[in-house]
């Protein structure tokens, strides 16, 4: 894939990180690119609704607003290396450090960093590039955490060097790579839902199936199948993983946190949260002030997407 378009790009990295995890994450979607390599391990990305089997030497390239879920399909965890950036530089969005996207967002990008739109989002690497890849990842991660004087530069020479590996490794793979999901209209409204109600602690699958338009064991049935998840976990998880950030921002007591996020009673939260995450959200809560913001943040970094 040769474009005229392409020897005027010039990359903004805005994140990279290392993520180690083992089970589906929920639905996830940026107002960036994402860039993520699979080190170890196997999993379904459903990007968009369309399902694609990733395993160990695959790139996945989304595009701004592309909405993907992740399931690990492999008995060993799933380990990714993953940088989010910008075709082009925008001194505005240059500010921009968070990379989850909204509704308000969307309205906003620019045509010319929806030029990937049409690519198939996946490539498989051969040994000696993946070699390279991670050896050229590892630099660029290592700038980002660094904050160096031109280390912006080099990240961006770096994100250059990894989308011409990714494209070069493009004509691998077939025209026809994945297929959209059976069921996926369903299961989107349903997860759009679950993700505006959240915090509603009457929410359940009942509802769920009425907005999604489709009786309740229709709507179980697509989850299981489709997702590997029931749709109970699938809400439990959402309300875990919004209540890990209210814990870090530190404004609230663990009880308005579980309101906030839909539990009925602090022993629910409690038990869930251990459950979900291993460990009880007041020792959680205790590892702020031990880590201290910025290292707790890490620490929910490696584990965001188990």
């Amino acid at each position: 894939m040769v474009e005229s378009w392409m020897n005027g790009i010039s990359p903004l990295v805005r994140a990279a990180r290392i993520m180690k995890s083992s089970s589906l994450t929920g639905e996830w979607m940026d107002h960036d690119h994402v860039f993520t390599y699979i080190e170890q391990g196997e999993a379904e990305f459903f990007l968009s609704g369309v399902k694609y089997e990733a395993r160990e030497g695959d790139i996945l390239l989304m595009h701004p607003f592309m909405s993907h879920i992740i399931r690990s399909t492999s008995s060993v965890p799933l380990i990714q290396y993953i940088f989010h950036f910008d075709l082009y530089y925008d001194e505005e969005r240059s500010l921009l450090k968070y990379t989850n996207a909204t509704k308000r967002m969307r309205k906003k990008v620019v045509d010319r960093e929806m030029k990937l739109v049409s690519i198939i989002p996946i490539s498989h690497l051969q040994l000696a590039d993946r070699i390279d890849l991670k050896k050229r990842f590892l630099l660029l991660h290592k700038e980002f955490l660094d904050k160096r004087p031109g280390g912006s530069l080099m990240m961006k020479a770096i994100c250059l060097e990894l989308l011409h590996v990714f494209l070069r490794n493009q004509a691998d793979r077939k025209d026809e790579e994945g297929k959209m999901t059976k069921g996926w209209a369903i299961i989107e409204r349903a997860i759009n839902y679950i993700h505006d109600r959240f915090s509603d602690p009457q929410l359940n699958n009942a509802s769920i199936s009425e907005h999604a338009g489709v009786s309740t064991n229709h709507l179980s049935h697509l989850f299981k199948k489709r997702l590997g998840i029931s749709i109970h976990k699938y809400v439990t998880h959402i309300r875990i993983e919004q209540a890990k950030k209210r814990i870090v921002g530190g404004e609230l007591t663990l009880t308005e946190v579980a309101d906030e996020v839909g539990f009925s009673s602090i022993h629910l939260f409690s038990r869930s949260f251990k459950a979900a995450v291993g460990i009880m959200p007041s020792k959680f809560t205790a590892m702020q002030s031990a880590f201290g913001a910025k290292e707790l943040k890490q620490h929910l970094d490696s584990q965001d997407r188990e």
